[in-house]
């Protein structure tokens, strides 16, 4: 006979399984969506057109995997000091709503299955794999040695790049690594933004950020690395033969990297955090030229 639960055991069950989802972000999904646009940049250059049912499936999912896991540990790395910043306070593993023994174990469940769709790909991918799980876990804990975590999140965000390219095509293109350079630079741009959202918390609490290191220069610097995200994709799109759409889609980009600089212009919180999250528009426009240019030459 099946286990009857008490309605008592029924509550304990769903704020545990509300408190796992909180610490996946499962109601936040740009992180995931960030990370997502690149590798299909990646999977659609390395197919000159449409992907592998398969790798578009394995690489959707651990995209979303992966993501999951870097914020659980990310939660687990911060867990004595979200309480002091005003955005985090409530995070579960600061009310107690999960205990930190559960976010390891989460953590390793999640790498867990990720690593097992990435045994369906080929020997490269899954030699990449050991570097982007190493990146992922190291992040959380560089903003307390170094004024440079967004480098180490924007080298595991990017890692996707050369995965997924590697899966689908059984190689490396040395021109990938333009697409790998322009999605750190992204990364370092707008999670720069995302970081000036804490800084002033930040400052009390003794944690490193961009944001803190570039100081009065944010915008200046910030605007000089979205430049170079531009250069860079011109350069692969020059490497890879993407033509005139694609070229539409980077200018496309541009035009949005502006009106987030029109956004942080006064570096209000809520400014900046709607400029970060407008990079999700950014990836968008990337992929679509991309897609638009195998679409009309296929």
């Amino acid at each position: 006979m099946p286990v009857k639960l008490s309605p008592t055991q029924v509550t304990a069950i769903k704020s545990r399984l509300t408190a796992y989802s909180q610490l996946m972000r499962l109601d936040r999904p740009i992180g995931t969506l960030l990370v997502l646009w690149p590798t299909l940049w990646s999977l659609w250059i390395a197919a000159a057109g449409i992907p592998s049912i398969k790798n578009l499936i394995i690489f959707s999912l651990g995209t979303f995997l992966m993501r999951s896991a870097g914020c659980v540990i990310n939660d687990f790395a911060d867990r004595k000091i979200d309480g002091q910043v005003s955005r985090t306070k409530n995070r579960p593993l600061v009310t107690g709503a999960a205990k930190p023994i559960e976010a390891i174990a989460l953590f390793f469940g999640l790498c867990l299955l990720a690593f097992v769709l990435v045994l369906f790909t080929n020997t490269l991918t899954i030699q990449l794999s050991f570097a982007a799980v190493a990146l992922a876990f190291c992040y959380p804990f560089m903003k307390r040695f170094t004024f440079l975590p967004q480098v180490v999140l924007g080298m595991a965000f990017a890692m996707s790049v050369p995965m997924a390219f590697a899966a689908e095509s059984g190689e490396l293109n040395n021109s990938i690594w333009l697409i790998y350079t322009a999605v750190v630079l992204w990364t370092v741009a707008y999670d720069t933004f995302y970081a000036m959202v804490d800084r002033n918390d930040d400052l009390k609490i003794g944690v490193k950020s961009t944001a803190i290191l570039f100081g009065a220069m944010d915008k200046a610097i910030c605007a000089s690395l979205q430049v170079m995200v531009l250069l860079a994709l011109l350069l692969a799109g020059n490497k890879f033969e993407l033509g005139i759409l694609y070229q539409f889609g980077v200018l496309a980009a541009a035009a949005l990297f502006g009106w987030q600089q029109y956004l942080i212009r006064h570096r209000e919180r809520e400014a900046c955090f709607v400029a970060f999250l407008n990079n999700n528009w950014v990836g968008t426009v990337i992929f679509a030229g991309i897609a638009a240019h195998y679409v009309i030459t296929t």
